[in-house]
């Protein structure tokens, strides 16, 4: 083979692997973290149950996933890890009494405190998925105050 030969073949050969090297990133999809830091607790008793929800329809109904996360002065921290980007929200509860559950006055308001994605807060109800909804394209924090 001839010089001019060898210099083609090696050009054909960084070609084909650069378009090759561009295909798998384009279908390699990146996963990220949300990390959410809870604040107002009144007190260090019982954990913080969250739940993560990617869809309207299942939003305070079905979690995709949930986390439980310790209360430490009066702060809790939680990571949903190898997120994949998209919109999601996120509820949450401080189960003060430590019964694993979510206690209710009449009508099924809340007695213990509750926290949503972007603090957002019902009128005359729960919260809506359109209030609480964010968008996950890297790496996030996210500050939830409990109420």
């Amino acid at each position: 083979m001839n010089l001019k030969t060898k210099t083609m073949q090696r050009i054909l050969l960084l070609l084909i692997l650069l378009i090759f090297n561009s295909i798998i990133k384009l279908t390699a999809q990146e996963n990220y973290s949300i990390t959410v830091e809870f604040s107002g607790m009144k007190s260090d008793d019982g954990d913080v149950y969250v739940a993560l929800y990617n869809t309207e329809d299942s939003f305070l109904k079905k979690p995709m996933t949930g986390e439980i996360a310790k209360v430490n002065d009066k702060k809790a921290t939680i990571t949903f890890k190898n997120v994949t980007p998209g919109e999601y929200a996120i509820s949450a509860f401080h189960d003060e009494n430590d019964n694993k559950k979510m206690d209710t006055k009449i009508f099924g308001i809340p007695k213990e405190p509750i926290g949503m994605s972007n603090n957002a807060k019902g009128f005359m109800g729960p919260p809506k998925y359109k209030d609480a909804k964010f968008t996950v394209d890297k790496n996030i924090t996210l500050a939830i105050t409990m109420k």
